[in-house]
């Protein structure tokens, strides 16, 4: 029997947790697989492709209560869009479940050509996106799709950070008119919305109050960012929180406020460094005239280390110990430290 993964939280980091009150989900996965069942069961419109992905994309259970409508299209990630888009087309409420380091690689053509351009209702949702798979290593890391994706026109980018966020982001899909890509990692969320949030695509959500810095983190990495606030809380940092679920269209608004109202930003996220959500929220500041301290914290220019996605975050960063540290020496680095 091999050994537990790694936990994605030190000690310190589940301490603060529990100051927090924060309480356990499920992983974004399952949270997907339940959701779309339900809606499926209510609209037989509603289908699922696979690529030998159901049991990954935790499908199952769709597959035994709705054998109708789920079409297992093999290891065949090209076909999977192709048939996607057709489905769609149809006026069928197509989703298209893969891994995301391979639908948006290797069937990326058909993403851009018969999806997009065809402007087809369609959703793709990539799972076990970033670096879930661990020590599989970097042929199995999605760490280039929301970059690829950005420079596609006509597709919205969804990067839920929990269960809540998830939920609402697949009754947006289902309900969408043009393309949508939703990613999806494997870990266990915790639950970081109170009951009255609202979540709108495009709009992002804040979740907690600061001046000093802000972390705008996206996906599996906003929980880091949270729990990195509040440890820097216990120094006289205030730091903004905020969870910018869609990558595109981009809440510019969002960014800005961050930026004029804190005197730095730091932007999180499970993808490379190049061509993501730093990137463009670097691009939103700028281009506004937003002279303000920026860090983007994500995967450099190289293979990355070898370990569970725990071992990975740990190594760059990605951490409520790694991006306090981060802030403070942006804070420092810049002057702006008292």
């Amino acid at each position: 029997m091999s050994a537990p993964a790694p936990s994605l939280f030190s000690p310190a980091a589940q301490d603060v947790i529990s100051r927090l009150g924060l309480k356990k989900g499920r992983a974004n996965l399952e949270e997907f697989a339940s959701t779309l069942q339900e809606l499926a069961e209510q609209d037989r419109q509603i289908l699922a492709v696979t690529s030998d992905s159901r049991g990954s994309g935790k499908l199952g259970p769709f597959g035994k209560a709705l054998p109708q409508q789920i079409v297992e299209v093999g290891i065949a990630e090209q076909n999977l869009v192709g048939i996607t888009a057709g489905l769609a087309a149809g006026e069928k409420k197509s989703f298209g479940v893969s891994p995301a380091c391979f639908l948006t690689a290797r069937a990326l053509e058909q993403i851009k050509n018969d999806v997009c351009y065809s402007d087809v209702p369609a959703t793709l949702i990539g799972i076990s996106a970033g670096v879930s798979y661990g020590a599989l290593g970097s042929t199995h890391h999605s760490l280039h799709d929301l970059a690829a994706l950005r420079a596609i026109a006509n597709i919205t980018i969804l990067v839920p950070a929990d269960n809540f966020e998830t939920r609402e982001a697949i009754r947006a899909a289902a309900s969408a008119s043009h393309p949508v890509y939703v990613r999806f990692g494997k870990a266990v969320m915790f639950n970081l919305h109170t009951p009255a949030t609202k979540f709108e695509v495009g709009k992002a959500i804040k979740l907690r109050e600061g001046t000093d810095v802000a972390f705008i983190g996206t996906g599996e990495t906003v929980i880091h960012c949270l729990l990195a606030a509040e440890k820097l809380s216990q120094e006289g940092i205030q730091s903004q929180v905020v969870s910018m679920h869609t990558i595109k269209p981009l809440d510019a608004n969002a960014i800005l406020e961050a930026g004029r109202e804190c005197r730095a930003v730091v932007t999180v996220e499970e993808h490379s460094v190049h061509g993501g959500l730093g990137e463009a929220c670097a691009g939103v500041l700028m281009q506004a005239g937003v002279a303000v301290p920026l860090r983007i914290v994500g995967f450099p220019d190289e293979d990355t280390v070898t370990g569970s996605q725990a071992d990975i975050f740990r190594h760059y960063g990605v951490s409520m110990e790694g991006l306090a540290k981060t802030a403070l020496e942006l804070l420092e680095n810049s002057g702006s430290l008292a």
